[in-house]
């Protein structure tokens, strides 16, 4: 069977029709990507980075009651435009009680946005983030104690910056694992900053103690996706992080050192010759199983090719031998966003069409930095980047964030 990739409307001809009569049934202002809703259609998987973030503690969670803040009505528009099946969420602060991702769920994705279908997530994940968390040191050298860079990650309060997951399927809670708590330090070759002018370790021993290697949270999160048409029942692992920007640093590029282990930490996960020294917060080792299928999610602040991430960082996971790496996610609207703003994006090698980012209004110009790749295993079906040109539906929604939805389609093989 021939399958077309690349463009919303190209699907296959297995799917055409139901594709066609969901795209009718949930028409949105012109235009929606069809949901992966129908019994033999694939699973859509995303990640959006949505900038819900704010500088108080719990402040997001007053900000959303009621459902009318205009940045979350926009965000929630995006997600229904795109109708994921499952979606991570990125920069969306945590709080242990759930309150914001209850009242986002409930207030803003519940109720239709801009003339969209409501969509419903049954099923959420949240868990604690290293971002605020004090470690007593002083992280960053400033001579001050307490500042939002001395945190384990960066942050004005605990939870800043943190995530959420929404799936439509149920999540396998008893095999979820995390890695908030592993050190930085305990990953075999670290790249651990040193001092340029006296090549001393950046931190001290008492600071590589308490200092995690994520700077927000590493999951592992399985979900049951259900038998559909000719596609069997499968357990999809979506492992889901975001890792520290490479920037905001000194000449000792902690950060982007960082960044570089953070996703190495994902590569090694998925590697069963690297993952024997990772050790998850309740104490278990080793990393995925070798048949295990999964989906890599999130804000990984990282282009292969541009901006201030370490050279390679990247290859690490788009030259992995159990990723498929080949599919691009493409928009129409980032290319046209980077011609006007050539100046800010002059040298970039990469792809405009595969831009997810817009810092045009800070001076940064677009990278690819947000990823959904596949494993191995999985076909890919469709995908793209929500970024519509101007005028088009939705193209004054995704200006709620400066990181554009990333979506694929994938059916296993």
């Amino acid at each position: 069977m021939t399958r077309y990739v690349g463009h919303p409307s190209k699907w296959t001809e297995q799917h055409r029709a139901t594709r066609w009569a969901t795209l009718f049934a949930l028409l949105c202002g012109g235009w929606t990507l069809p949901s992966a809703i129908a019994e033999d259609c694939p699973t859509r998987v995303a990640t959006y980075n949505t900038s819900l973030f704010r500088d108080k503690a719990g402040q997001l969670a007053r900000d959303l009651a009621g459902g009318q803040n205009q940045q979350a009505r926009r965000v929630a528009e995006v997600i229904q435009r795109v109708r994921p099946d499952v979606l991570l969420v990125n920069e969306f602060d945590y709080d242990a009680e759930g309150r914001a991702a209850r009242s986002f769920c409930q207030e803003y994705l519940a109720v239709g946005q801009n003339g969209c279908q409501p969509i419903a997530f049954e099923h959420r994940f949240i868990a604690p983030s290293n971002t605020g968390v004090p470690t007593g040191f002083d992280m960053d050298n400033d001579g001050r104690r307490g500042g939002p860079a001395d945190a384990i990650g960066y942050g004005r309060h605990e939870g800043q910056y943190g995530m959420l997951l929404l799936s439509t399927f149920p999540i396998e809670r008893d095999r979820v694992r995390t890695f908030r708590k592993l050190l930085w330090r305990d990953m075999p070759g670290a790249m651990l900053p040193t001092d340029p002018r006296t090549g001393d370790g950046f931190y001290s021993d008492g600071e590589l103690g308490v200092l995690r290697l994520s700077s927000k949270n590493f999951w592992d999160v399985p979900v049951q996706v259900p038998a559909g048409g000719e596609c069997k029942a499968f357990t999809l692992h979506l492992l889901c992080s975001h890792p520290t920007p490479p920037v905001f640093d000194g000449p000792e590029d902690r950060n982007g050192k960082r960044n570089h282990d953070e996703v190495r930490l994902v590569a090694d996960y998925i590697d069963p010759a690297k993952n024997e020294y990772v050790i998850d917060d309740a104490g278990q080792r080793g990393g995925l199983a070798a048949d295990a299928l999964f989906m890599i999610l999130g804000d990984l602040n990282a282009d292969p090719v541009d901006g201030d991430s370490i050279p390679g960082t990247m290859e690490q996971l788009l030259k992995h031998p159990r990723i498929n790496g080949s599919f691009v996610p493409k928009s129409s609207g980032g290319p046209l966003v980077v011609e006007r703003n050539a100046d800010q994006n002059r040298g970039h090698r990469g792809e405009p069409a595969h831009v997810t980012s817009d810092f045009t209004h800070e001076g940064h110009g677009n990278l690819r930095i947000d990823y959904a790749l596949p494993s191995r295993g999985l076909e890919v079906v469709d995908g793209g980047v929500f970024w519509p040109k101007p005028g088009e539906p939705g193209s004054k929604a995704v200006t709620a964030s400066d990181h554009r939805l990333v979506w694929i389609d994938v059916l296993p093989e």
